[in-house]
């Protein structure tokens, strides 16, 4: 395994991160596709002795379960000072007036219902899930910083929005003196570049890592395009954004790269999102044992400028997704 720093940051981090989306209580949530403590168990050890020892899970994920089992390993697997562990809140856990969003009543409570589930005082890294409109950004901040200050957070961390709600997001900071967004969790692989265009300029400029979330598009460049068997592309309903005959090409470069390389299409996929200098750690969500083989091996794979171009070239503009 690589290390890197989280953008500016002095905070250490595997370059591939466990995402726990993967994780939680079938019968909790609308994941019916994840994966309980005793299926979960290998992954688990094996993130432990790859040295993946950045772990990133959700409130939200299966309806605070994820947290739970994420957790529970951790006490089992490892401890909790060998690893970077990471969490979010804005999706609703419940209907009271705290239950979502980033109000300061909802930073709060939530945080310490995180900490209580995953059975640590503090979180190195809480990130907002989305942008909440409804709130300023002022209290947004300030409350962020007071649960900074009070030790539950060691880092803040944002995920998926338009650049100019991060930038505004970070100006309020600056203004009212308060800790700033180190990182930000967006989508990112060769079938949404979006954020090419604004957003990784930003981050460049300002310092902050990315962390790209679904960095295989959903496992619909992990396969040829006519592969459509996995239990979760059936019942994941994001993964529809991903099945458009614009896609096609984009897949079959990333087969022809990973047919000439003896290597699987997983591998190429990560590796291009790797070659990005902005991003830092992408997410894999493992469901199963070569899932992380095939990302710890990507960070080997060095991809010639003819690799990356031919990966490239088919990409059409799109609208940004996952706001």
């Amino acid at each position: 395994m690589r290390y890197t720093r989280l953008g500016s940051s002095g905070l250490k981090v595997s370059r591939i991160a466990l995402g726990c989306m993967s994780f939680g209580q079938p019968d909790r949530g609308t994941n019916q596709w994840s994966l309980a403590d005793d299926a979960a168990e290998p992954l688990f050890r094996q993130a432990v002795e790859l040295g993946i020892t950045f772990w990133d899970t959700a409130n939200g994920y299966s309806a605070g379960s994820s947290e739970e089992i994420v957790g529970r390993a951790l006490r089992k697997y490892t401890d909790r000072d060998s690893v970077v562990l990471a969490t979010k809140v804005f999706f609703p856990m419940h209907d009271g007036p705290g239950g979502s969003g980033l109000s300061r009543k909802a930073i709060l409570e939530n945080i310490d219902a995180s900490l209580a589930r995953l059975g640590t005082d503090y979180v190195d890294l809480y990130q907002i899930h989305r942008f909440d409109p409804e709130t300023p950004v002022e209290e947004t901040m300030e409350a962020l910083h007071d649960i900074v200050r009070a030790g539950k957070v060691r880092y803040l961390g944002a995920s998926s929005m338009w650049a100019w709600q991060f930038a505004k997001l970070q100006h309020a900071a600056d203004l009212g003196g308060w800790t700033r967004f180190v990182s930000m969790q967006n989508q990112y692989s060769l079938l949404q570049r979006e954020e090419e265009r604004e957003m990784f300029g930003l981050l460049a400029d300002q310092g902050v890592g990315s962390i790209p979330w679904s960095p295989l598009a959903k496992g619909r460049l992990a396969r040829p395009w006519d592969e459509r068997s996995t239990q979760r592309a059936k019942t994941d309903p994001l993964h529809a954004r991903y099945e458009s005959e614009q896609n096609r090409p984009i897949v079959d470069a990333v087969r022809r790269v990973a047919e000439a390389r003896g290597v699987p299409m997983a591998q190429v996929a990560l590796a291009w999102v790797l070659h990005n200098p902005v991003v830092d750690a992408p997410i894999v969500g493992p469901t199963k044992v070569n899932h992380l083989a095939d990302a710890a091996a990507a960070l080997e794979l060095e991809l010639t400028d003819d690799e990356v171009a031919a990966l490239e070239e088919h990409y059409t503009p799109r609208l940004p997704s996952g706001y």
